[in-house]
């Protein structure tokens, strides 16, 4: 394993161990909610995402969920997206959040040939690996296909 793929490594069992948004907020204002279930494995997540007085912007992401450290960490990671867009630029386009579901879901169908950005993903970048595993793919794109079932709902 090169020290790159031991960082990623050690950066997913981190975001697994000591997860961000974990903990669903209240039903207050403008929100939805997604349930999705990996029935191949067992991983469940539902995500709740809050919408600011404009309902083009994200103004919050939380979660709950159980299995495995790729499904976990990557919801962590995605929460940490959103927070820090918010705290950077006060919230994230519903277009913004669009872009990066279809960029994180191209990249981990190419099956290793497209890597994730670090700059747009941030520490989600370190699940690019999981492309080559084509039965690990649902598991890191749970929390993203919640994500976008959640804005069509809201």
């Amino acid at each position: 394993m090169s020290g790159l793929d031991g960082l990623y490594q050690e950066l997913i069992l981190d975001h697994s161990k000591h997860p961000h948004g974990k903990q669903l907020a209240p039903e207050e204002g403008r929100t939805a909610t997604s349930h999705q279930r990996n029935p191949i494995c067992g991983d469940e997540v539902s995500l709740r995402v809050r919408l600011s007085d404009d309902p083009d912007v994200i103004r919050d992401v939380t979660w709950q969920g159980s299995g495995c450290s790729i499904s976990q960490a990557s919801a962590s990671m995605l929460a940490v997206l959103v927070t820090d867009a918010v705290e950077e630029r006060g919230g994230m386009t519903r277009a913004e959040a669009k872009t990066l579901v279809d960029g994180f879901r191209e990249a981990l169908r190419s099956r290793g040939t497209l890597p994730l950005d670090e700059e747009t993903f941030a520490d989600a970048a370190a699940l690019s690996g999981v492309s080559k595993f084509t039965a690990r793919v649902k598991c890191a794109m749970l929390a993203w296909v919640a994500l976008e079932d959640a804005l069509a709902r809201a």
